[in-house]
């Protein structure tokens, strides 16, 4: 490993993971202290958000392998009662100690003891750390290269990057029969880089946990510490599959060797290990939601394949409710769903009679999206949805809850509408080289106003779904909502609109003026929230 072979950072009683407490101080806790604090622990933190994800999977993995559970149902709601079994824990870790040892010369966590390139290369650690160009803290803070990290730093962005790594020519390997001219070349990027992340966060970390710990009864469904180390040479590289969720977990995406002084982690190296295809591995992942891929079928002749369901960096999570519900799942008969709901979604739905209809819970999305061939990474996804567990069980509040969301889409085309119409009014002609579908500056801008506008409103409205509402009420409500935000929105336009919209002109073989517009608008906006203005109230 370089530096001094006697130094030891084991990651079962040495501080490496961070996390809030209750009283909202942040700590730097050991692998067995965030078991044992994990009830006065709000949630993990990290320095970017993807390494939340990976390193919950790992405390996942631990108390998989530690419980050899849950096995069923009523294990779980035990745990969920009584809490975490602490010593099983805690025996776990003991007897697997040495594989926790981030800088053991045999056995080094995570990493493979002696790996080298021909030419003996060691990189710097900017490999190390998720290379995000879009003004992250923690990477403006480093301006310049990361020149050293603290073992407990390295220890994350280890877990980090075999779960993220982005695809691309690596450093060859020395002993890797894959290695050509002394690079490795790419074998796609980590494996939760092909998922749309999804984590149900629940009061305390110790929740947190439960919720996302499904029933588990595979004693061949090993971690990376309990598994020989993956050897290029002896073992298969292509058509591995996964033993189970524990294997997905600590999936080694790549073989890496972290160097060191003795005092601070000083350089790494980053090869190809094991890869893997994200086609129809919802049996084994159940942080994503699917999708079915036609193209996939017809190139792998296939009369079925389901790709994990990225999420869309330019849409709040709320806009993709829908697959993330898992009683909003539309009834398809003969044929197979369009999507499928996470694994850790439904299990939250199948557990509510346990944790209570009325529990809150918080559906952290969480993702990277890559560049060209995958090859670097250029946005982190981060975002929260919080409702009632109740949501997640009850298939009328599940369609009510999708209904609104199409609701607010066509108000917002309503408005993006409006502002072309106001342009075209005005003398604005769009670009008549531009293809069919592509962006209308005017339109989308009024799009981006009209959902930043409704999204504060939307997820109050969502947090509010409780046992006791009435479905065509809340839809009521948010029609209201609604209609109040676009409607002024609307009107500002309409004010705003330069004198020449108010002359009008012909466009597209019809006279428009802002008036027309305006009328347009408020017929559209009808037809998209048509309870906004219902005199009604709905009684259960």
């Amino acid at each position: 490993m370089n530096g001094d072979d006697t130094v030891s950072f084991n990651l079962v009683d040495r501080p490496w993971l961070t996390a809030r407490t209750r009283h909202g101080h942040e700590v730097e806790l050991s692998l067995l202290d965030v078991f044992r604090r994990s009830h006065e622990v709000t949630a993990l933190l990290g320095d970017v958000p993807t390494q939340v994800f990976a390193l919950t999977r790992l405390l996942l993995a631990v108390l998989h392998r530690a419980l050899r559970g849950p096995q069923d149902f009523e294990e779980w709601a035990g745990y969920w009662q009584d809490g975490l079994p602490v010593d099983k824990i805690a025996d776990y870790l003991a007897v697997h100690r040495h594989r926790f040892d981030l800088l053991d010369g045999e056995l080094p966590f995570m990493q493979v003891p002696g790996l080298r390139t021909a030419k003996d290369e060691v990189s710097e650690l900017d490999r190390l750390i998720a290379d995000v160009p879009n003004g992250h803290p923690y990477f403006t803070t480093r301006l310049g290269g990361v020149k050293t990290l603290s073992f407990a730093e390295a220890a994350r962005w280890l877990v980090h990057c075999h779960a993220f790594d982005p695809s691309g020519i690596k450093s060859g390997a020395a002993d890797d029969p894959r290695t050509k001219q002394g690079k490795g070349y790419p074998i796609g990027t980590g494996w939760a880089g092909n998922l749309g992340g999804v984590v149900p966060v629940g009061k305390s970390l110790r929740d947190t946990l439960l919720l996302n710990l499904l029933p588990y009864h595979d004693d061949a469904d090993l971690p990376a510490w309990e598994r020989d180390r993956f050897d290029p040479v002896k073992d298969a590289v292509d058509g591995l599959t996964p033993t189970g969720r524990v294997d997905l977990y600590t999936w080694q995406s790549r073989r890496i060797r972290l160097t060191h002084d003795g005092q601070q982690v000083t350089g790494v190296l980053i090869c190809n290990g094991k890869p893997l295809g994200p086609q129809n591995r919802s049996e084994v992942e159940p942080h994503t939601a699917w999708r079915r891929s036609q193209a996939q079928e017809k190139k792998l002749r296939k009369p079925l394949v389901y790709m994990p369901r990225e999420h869309d960096p330019q849409k709040a999570v709320w806009r993709g409710l829908q697959p993330l519900l898992p009683g909003a799942v539309p009834p398809q008969g003969k044929d197979a769903a369009p999507f499928l709901t996470p694994g850790v979604v439904e299990w939250v739905a199948e557990v509510e009679d346990v944790i209570g209809e009325d529990y809150f819970v918080r559906l952290h999305t969480v993702g990277m999206t890559y560049g060209a061939q995958s090859a670097t990474t250029t946005e982190i996804i981060d975002d929260v949805v919080a409702l009632h567990a109740v949501l997640l069980r009850r298939a009328d509040l599940a369609h009510t809850a999708v209904d609104c969301v199409r609701d607010a889409e066509n108000a917002a085309r309503a408005l993006g509408k409006l502002a072309r119409n106001l342009g075209e009014a005005a003398g604005y002609r769009p670009d008549p080289r531009a293809k069919p579908g592509t962006r209308d500056g005017v339109r989308d801008q009024a799009l981006e106003l009209a959902y930043a506008s409704m999204d504060p409103l939307f997820r109050k409205w969502l947090r509010e779904v409780t046992a006791d509402t009435e479905p065509l009420q809340a839809r009521a409500d948010w029609h209201r909502a609604a209609w109040g935000v676009i409607h002024r929105l609307g009107k500002d336009m309409l004010d705003r609109a330069p004198v020449a919209a108010w002359t009008g002109r012909v466009a597209n073989k019809r006279f428009i003026t802002s008036s027309h517009a305006y009328r347009w608008f408020l017929n559209d906006l009808r037809t998209a929230l048509p309870f906004a203005n219902a005199d009604f109230e709905v009684t259960s």
